[in-house]
């Protein structure tokens, strides 16, 4: 969370993940990196979110192939709950990671702040090749969601390296 009372390297780094309905890609992606955060010790380091651009599902907890998908590899994410994006997480966070391009259009709609432009990335960016954006498996079948786990695992797990050397931790 950003206060203006701490230096940058005392505060903790807030990573927010963004997706449509944020109960399939965001949900798997604040997982996988709480894991690789808490596997470094580096809990008390980070405050990690997710969130959708769309309302439809606030308040719901994760779609159940995500929750059997993060529960294969070792993580329960069955007690998160849906939320809707605000202008106020930029405030709040010093990432936001979008799962595609239409996610950052929509987080970025009427924001002219450079600043806030540029914490917006996303995910996939943290790689160095493969694909752009993180398909959503939503209308698909489980090899979706193991595709997309696939996914924010590797790029969560450079997204943490990357702020690490940033933060020099």
């Amino acid at each position: 969370m950003r206060t203006s009372d701490q230096t940058a390297a005392d505060r903790r780094v807030g990573v927010l993940f963004v997706c449509l309905g944020n109960i399939c890609r965001s949900p798997l992606a604040e997982g996988a990196f709480r894991a690789h955060v808490e596997a470094a010790g580096l809990g008390d380091r980070f405050e990690i979110d997710s969130a959708g651009t769309g309302r439809w599902h606030v308040g719901e907890a994760p779609d159940p192939r995500s929750v059997e998908e993060a529960r294969r590899h070792g993580i329960d994410i069955s007690g998160q709950r849906a939320r809707q994006f605000t202008t106020a997480d930029y405030r709040r966070f010093d990432h936001i990671v979008v799962m595609d391009e239409s996610n950052r259009c929509d987080v970025l709609v009427g924001v002219d702040d450079p600043a806030d432009v540029a914490r917006v990335s996303r995910l996939l960016d943290a790689l160095d090749d493969g694909p752009e954006e993180v398909p959503d498996p939503y209308y698909g079948g489980p090899g979706g969601f193991r595709r997309v786990w696939t996914l924010v695992n590797d790029a969560t797990g450079a997204l943490l390296a990357r702020i690490r050397r940033a933060r020099g931790f």
